[in-house]
């Protein structure tokens, strides 16, 4: 069975709609003909630079119409589109790219002098693409974007080796250890799920049948915005699923979040759907439209889905003050496990916070291997069923520890703690219960601990995640000072930002006595997140 692939969706929808707006960013607009044409020039481009069947193409790159595009381009050519942290540092860079198996690199121009220092580290990337955003020349080792975009095709791009719903998408996501793991989608399962949860019928088809595509796409679909990065699953898989169904996907020419741009371009583009990351985008919109109430009109949105951290009761009710027409959907998922559970909240019926009732094919299990019961006031990790993907790419010890089989069925079990309560709803205790998740990133403290640790005036630390209104949880390290040392703040925190990307050092540093570790090595993160709460008083 061929399956899904979104290659030969996107393609049907392209032939469908091909006047229809595909893309938009910074307000200028690129139709389904521009996007399948320049997708295919891209394509051939690598086709002819001699890359194999399921080569890996990085993206390397902030929002804009080239991330989708570069995406769409992989699929025709069977090709693996990865993405990439574009905030991560020299070393993070260099394991990433070289993990994945990387061949193809697509990034920004403002990226340039980074990959100068690290390109002798990856030689497997034979392949580069300037994607011209007026910071610099291009370097005399890449292929112009624009040019590769512009490379004649004969029509819609294919490799020798053909489509298949078993090639893959692959999303790089945050490991035990912080060290990144390529969660492998094949693309018949990754849409089934994603596109499939928007449209049933899809799901549920027994073969992959592109007559379903062209009878569901009679004109323009519902217009998408990812607010947030599409180097994330959120803002990805919401855009993937939304051009699968005809849609146009909308990003802002802004960098970094600027709600003003926001609001300004969902009212301009008539956005129906964006897509963010919990009180961090939340909070700010409140702030903006209660600060100029009737500056922006929103009343296009249809919903706001979120994802990644925590979304506030309080929030969500005001936003549905503000447009009482609007749904608000928290997605409990992770790039390894999406369904597990949901909160919705329409005008006068607001979730609360971390209520979510579990997905259709989720269940919650004890570590001894048992199904939490409703009511039981057992603990368990949240496991999803159904489509999912095939394991972490050349990591097959972590594969083992995540996919399970209960009750003779393959389950997905990231590591997120639950509660299942009476009414069904669960309530979450946090993954692992030391991960922080701070603004929608995913910081493991060990890493951040052993750079901590290296600095001459740190014998031990704590990495700890306190509740900030700002970031869902802000990182904070607890330290205790070597001998005859003076530990200062700022220095640590600079010390930190010069080994990692800067969202991992911490915002604040406390010192304690002793770390008190147990004889194993271990440490109480319960004792000492307690200690940092109490010391910042929060």
């Amino acid at each position: 069975m061929p399956g899904w692939n979104y290659a030969d969706i996107w393609e049907t929808v392209a032939q469908q709609i091909p006047d229809a707006t595909a893309q938009v960013h910074a307000g200028e607009h690129r139709t389904w003909s521009d996007f399948n044409r320049r997708a295919n020039g891209v394509a051939q481009a690598l086709l002819d630079r001699g890359v194999a069947e399921q080569d890996k193409v990085a993206q390397y790159l902030y929002n804009g119409t080239e991330y989708l595009e570069s995406m769409f381009a992989a699929f025709k050519a069977g090709l693996v589109p990865i993405n990439t942290n574009y905030r991560y540092a020299d070393d993070e860079l260099v394991y990433l790219w070289d993990n994945a198996d990387a061949t193809v690199v697509v990034f920004h121009g403002t990226f340039t002098d980074t990959i100068e220092r690290i390109r002798e580290r990856v030689p497997r990337v034979t392949t580069w693409l300037w994607v011209d955003d007026g910071s610099g020349p291009l370097p005399e080792w890449a292929i112009a974007y624009e040019d590769a975009a512009a490379t004649p095709a004969n029509g819609d791009v294919s490799a020798p080796w053909g489509r298949s719903g078993d090639q893959l998408l692959m999303l790089y996501t945050g490991g035990t250890t912080g060290m990144p793991k390529g969660v492998m989608w094949r693309q018949d399962d990754q849409i089934r799920s994603v596109v499939g949860s928007l449209w049933p019928d899809l799901q549920n088809a027994p073969a992959a049948d592109l007559d379903m595509i062209r009878e569901r796409v009679q004109g323009p679909g519902l217009v998408g915005m990812a607010a947030c990065p599409l180097m994330h699953g959120t803002g990805m898989f919401t855009q993937l699923a939304l051009l699968a169904l005809g849609g146009s996907a909308v990003t802002m020419a802004s960098r970094h979040l600027d709600i003003e741009e926001l609001l300004d371009t969902i009212q301009r583009e008539k956005v129906n759907q964006i897509a963010i990351v919990g009180d961090a985008f939340a909070k700010p919109i409140v702030s903006a439209m209660d600060a100029e109430p009737g500056r922006w009109d929103i009343s296009s949105l249809v919903s706001i889905t979120s994802s990644g951290v925590m979304w506030s009761q309080e929030v969500k009710n005001r936003l549905l003050e503000i447009h009482p027409g609007m749904m608000l959907l928290d997605a409990f998922s992770s790039s390894e496990a999406l369904g597990m559970g949901s909160s919705i909240s329409t005008a006068g019926n607001a979730a609360s916070t971390a209520k979510f009732m579990l997905g259709p094919n989720a269940k919650v299990i004890t570590d001894e291997g048992k199904e939490v019961q409703p009511g039981s006031e057992e603990i368990g990790r949240v496991a999803v069923g159904g489509f999912q993907p095939i394991g972490y790419y050349k990591d097959e010890a972590k594969t083992a520890a995540t996919f399970i089989e209960f009750e003779g069925k393959r389950y997905s079990v990231p590591g997120d703690y639950a509660k299942v309560e009476a009414d069904g709803s669960l309530t979450l205790l946090g993954r692992g219960s030391v991960c922080i998740n701070t603004g929608g990133e995913k910081v493991f403290p060990e890493e951040v601990e052993e750079i901590l640790k290296l600095h001459p005036a740190v014998a031990d630390a704590v990495v700890v995640g306190v509740p900030d209104d700002k970031f869902g949880e802000a990182i904070t390290a607890v330290v205790e000072a070597a001998d005859g040392a003076e530990v200062r703040e700022d220095d640590v925190i600079g010390f930190v930002k010069g080994k990692l990307s800067s969202y991992k050092a911490p915002k604040r540093v406390l010192t304690i006595d002793t770390i008190g570790r147990a004889p194993n090595a271990k440490v109480d993160y319960k004792r000492l997140k307690a200690y940092a709460r109490e010391s910042l008083g929060v």
